[in-house]
């Protein structure tokens, strides 16, 4: 850790040491002398690795809902399911309240985090900010944790080993996309710490 220049407090999640903050460059942490946790942490490239697996996010959200989820066969009859169908098909089989669920926990929170990441972070590169963004940082921050995309995949895959022995069933583009999706999307917030992201964020000119 090269420069120790104090900018604000920081509170160790261990051992709640109140430390003064450093100055971090790419790729180096800040480690708590009472308990040896890191404390912060500056990733080398975290910008250009969040950006890039926030647009493959949004190439792969496109395509999850573009194309056909599953393919069910039964005899002479065949029929197909898009993903948003699956909050759709909940609401009009009477089921209004599961259905916003799906919506909102399928559709809505993954495209506000990928939406906001790619807003917040791309002007980042270039060391800009735009209006809005720390507002918009704290919404994408919320909208993680009700990002359920690996829960919905779960259920599906129980689902399929219960239909298979009453139809034919075959996954679409749509449901690899959606196992694509969920590794990208993980990937991009994974790739950028948050107090890393707020300092990064105070330090771009509007």
């Amino acid at each position: 850790m090269q420069s120790t220049s104090p900018t604000q407090p920081l509170v160790c999640h261990d051992c709640d040491a109140l430390l003064a903050a450093p100055q971090l460059q790419d790729g180096e942490k800040a480690i708590c002398p009472r308990c040896v946790g890191v404390i912060v942490s500056r990733g080398r490239n975290s910008l250009q690795r969040t950006a890039a697996f926030a647009m493959a996010s949004a190439v792969l959200f496109a395509v999850a809902n573009s194309f056909p989820f599953l393919t069910m066969r039964a005899g002479f009859r065949e029929s197909q399911m898009l993903l948003w169908e699956s909050a759709t098909g909940l609401g009009a089989g009477g089921y209004p309240a599961l259905a916003a669920a799906v919506a909102i926990f399928i559709i809505a929170a993954p495209a506000l985090l990928i939406g906001g990441l790619l807003y917040i972070v791309m002007p980042l590169l270039w060391g800009r900010r735009l209006p809005g963004t720390v507002a918009l940082c704290r919404w994408v921050f919320r909208a993680r944790r009700w990002d359920m995309t690996e829960v919905f995949l779960l259920s599906v895959l129980v689902s399929l080993m219960k239909l298979g022995s009453l139809a034919e069933l075959t996954l679409g583009t749509s449901f690899w996309a959606l196992v694509a999706l969920i590794v990208c999307l993980t990937a991009a917030v994974a790739s950028l710490h948050p107090r890393d992201l707020w300092a990064r964020i105070e330090e771009a000119r509007p």
